[in-house]
């Protein structure tokens, strides 16, 4: 019998209920679509990010050798604490010495993965693709020019009693202090220098807020003591500021919105509470209770709510792909994670504009019996 009265109730009132539901629908299209943009965008944001390099570097405390890390426990550490897949590269700093006896700085990190955290490498000859590689190693463009250094040319390089010979694989040119250094993958400094398992300092590329990296700094620098982790502000200040003041864009004009379709369905609502007195009047004159009665009603817009959910969420799929083409210039995916919240969005608008349905309840029905 609900149902029924449900179902007749939603198709004795369709022009009205029409445009309840036209401003429902409307409302949660452009709210699906900014969420849809908010979560595509964040990522995208992220991507591009990445091409400005590492945000985070993990060092030891104190100085000298008392700085140095143990590469294995760090390595752990970040892993826990970050198990996104986050890139990062590990580095070993040392002074070396040339045949000729003349100082170098040889930097030992993990040349696979590297060039990732520093993007504004350019490499003049070939990368190193391969962190296992012992015979190769990349100089800065003031080295290979104070050296006469080329791709092909042979290095060979002292530390202490010990010493080592690369081939020149490719001259960085970086604008940075990479351009006064000789790099090797770390092993092999790490071998040279008779540091196994030792390190300086890690370089990490970390997505998300403020928030996620105060989580990770505390984690790492619990999980293994003596260590500290810094934000290169510059990056990470960068993106955190924008990726806030886009979410706050798209919370206060997703409040807006749903304020202004909760007004339209306020006035819409208001004017079916006048319309169905004397329906409300004769159920309880035949017995009906208040509670029932305004149930029945409220079903009704909670039914008009989830409609204008779904529908919206559709419309708002395709404004996102339209925004991404004609805005972006990139393609916007729509997220079906985004379906149940634009309809729990929708469906409460429509219940929070069904407050002139509580008028209801003070219809007396002798009153509306004698036409009154």
């Amino acid at each position: 019998m609900f149902g029924r009265l449900l179902w007749r109730l939603l198709r004795g009132n369709r022009g009205r209920l029409t445009i309840a539901l036209v401003a429902i629908t409307a409302g949660a299209a452009v709210v699906s679509a900014l969420l849809n943009m908010e979560i595509d965008v964040r990522q995208k944001l992220g991507e591009e990010f990445r091409t400005l390099g590492a945000n985070v570097v993990v060092s030891g405390r104190g100085s000298g050798d008392a700085a140095l890390l143990a590469a294995g426990k760090t390595e752990q550490a970040i892993q826990s604490a970050a198990p996104g897949g986050n890139a990062y590269a590990p580095y070993l700093y040392v002074v070396a010495r040339t045949a000729e006896k003349r100082p170098v700085v040889l930097a030992g990190t993990w040349l696979d993965l590297a060039p990732a955290l520093t993007p504004w490498w350019r490499i003049d000859g070939a990368a190193i693709s391969s962190r296992d590689d012992a015979n190769h190693c990349l100089v800065g463009r003031n080295v290979a020019r104070q050296f006469s250094l080329s791709p092909g040319s042979s290095l060979e390089l002292h530390y202490g009693e010990n010493s080592a010979r690369w081939t020149v694989s490719g001259v960085i040119s970086a604008g940075d202090d990479e351009d006064d250094q000789v790099i090797a993958n770390l092993a092999s400094v790490q071998n040279l220098a008779a540091l196994n398992d030792r390190i300086q300092m890690i370089q990490l590329r970390l997505s998300g807020a403020p928030q996620e990296f105060q989580k990770f700094s505390t984690q790492v620098e619990s999980a293994a003591p003596g260590t500290e982790v810094r934000a290169i502000r510059q990056i990470s200040q960068a993106e955190g500021n924008l990726l806030g003041r886009i979410q706050l864009l798209v919370l206060s004009m997703s409040v807006l919105i749903l304020v202004l379709t909760g007004l339209c369905v306020l006035a819409t609502m208001a004017a079916l509470a006048m319309e169905r007195r004397a329906d409300v009047g004769l159920m309880k004159a035949l017995g009906g209770t208040i509670g029932r009665v305004v149930t029945l009603f409220l079903a009704e817009v909670g039914v008009l709510g989830a409609a204008g959910g779904v529908l919206g969420y559709i419309a708002g799929a395709a404004l996102t792909v339209w925004i991404g083409q004609r805005v972006f210039g990139a393609a916007i995916s729509p997220r079906l994670e985004v379906l149940p919240l634009t309809v729990a969005l929708t469906v409460a608008v429509a219940l929070a504009g069904a407050l002139p349905l509580r008028l209801l309840g003070r219809v007396k029905p002798a009153v509306i019996l004698r036409g009154e």
